[in-house]
This record gives structure tokens, sequence and C-alpha cells, in this order.
């Protein structure tokens, strides 16, 4: 099964040239857990999506490969 939210977040993560510990402040979720969304071993809850999308000013439906 193909990653395409971890893919995402981690391509917009280096692109931003920001780590997962500055992430993970900037959204107040532990570092752990961008790490495993990134590799696609959790998924978020709704109100991390949003935190992310407005974060990196993106949609949510980009986040998740619904929009390419």
């Amino acid at each position: 099964m193909e990653n395409t939210f971890g893919k995402n977040l981690k391509d917009l993560r280096l692109e931003k040239g920001i780590g997962q510990e500055q992430l993970s402040a900037e959204i107040h979720v532990s570092k752990g857990i961008v790490s495993l969304w990134e590799n696609g071993l959790r998924e978020p809850v709704m109100s991390n999506l949003i935190a992310l999308a407005d974060y990196f000013n993106v949609s949510i439906d980009y986040l998740t490969g619904r929009e390419m």
C-alpha cells in the first residue's frame, strides 16, 4: 500500500527545510508521531490534518493524495 500522505508530508517538510522535531513543535505533537506519519505507521486525526494543511498552506486533499 502506497503511503501518499507520508511522502507528501515528508516532501513538504524537506521543502520547507525543517526537521521532524521543528514540525512537531509547530503543530504540538511529538516528534515520534511525525515519524510514524511519514513512515505510514499511523494516520493523523482530523485536527492534526488541519494543522498540517494550515502550516504548509496546502489543502487536506493535497496532503492525502486526493489532489495532484
